[in-house]
């Protein structure tokens, strides 16, 4: 069994992380996370390269490979099974790792996040942080739950494993060259495109 440095690694590595995968998204999901990213997308330029951090089964680089078929795709995923179903869609690279223990080998023009930062022991968040700036050449973006100030909420019936603040916040502080491009929010009673109330951020190096 691997030794991880977190509770929050080993929930979703182990069975609650195997049991989460088996939530297949619905078309609208997948229509609705295409609208976002069509948003993100149409604020950046030359974006040839993608890397995704704590991809799960792929949802995210499947609607952009589907809106980008020649864009050059990359994973980070800690689950076995989750990095085993991108491993057979085959349509980006996969790195099968905690991101706490990831060193990207190259730099990607976009690095996202979606729904993984609100999930990282908060003592980490710096790590990750940095991870996020330095697999990024141009475009960082992250897609969480946004609270002004630091909170914790129960998940599924689980403590200690959902934690919601300004990530993009302080992503800026601690890289005062960052510039927002821009920022947007997915609400879950959109009549087209609901999402789980998501805020999502898109910023550049300078």
């Amino acid at each position: 069994m691997t030794a991880y440095q977190t509770e929050q690694e080993s929930f979703w590595a182990g069975e609650f992380g195997d049991q989460y995968i088996g939530r297949n998204p619905s078309a609208k999901e997948m229509g609705a996370r295409l609208a976002l990213f069509a948003k993100i997308m149409a604020r950046t330029q030359g974006v040839d390269s993608v890397i995704e951090l704590g991809a799960n089964i792929g949802n995210n680089l499947k609607v952009l490979n589907q809106m980008f078929p020649a864009m050059d795709l990359a994973a980070v995923e800690i689950n076995d099974k989750a990095a085993e179903s991108l491993r057979a869609w085959a349509k980006a690279e996969v790195y099968h790792a905690s991101i706490l223990d990831f060193s990207p080998a190259r730099q990607y023009d976009l690095a996202f996040v979606s729904g993984v930062l609100i999930h990282i022991n908060p003592e980490m968040l710096p790590k990750v942080y940095d991870l996020l700036f330095q697999a990024s050449r141009r475009y960082l973006c992250c897609i969480e739950y946004y609270n002004p100030s630091p909170v914790e909420i129960d998940y599924r019936g689980h403590s200690g494993r959902l934690f919601k603040r300004d990530f993009a916040g302080e992503i800026m502080d601690r890289f005062p060259g960052l510039r927002l491009i821009d920022y947007g929010f997915a609400y879950h009673r959109d009549p087209n495109f609901p999402l789980d109330d998501l805020t999502w951020f898109l910023m550049e190096k300078r």
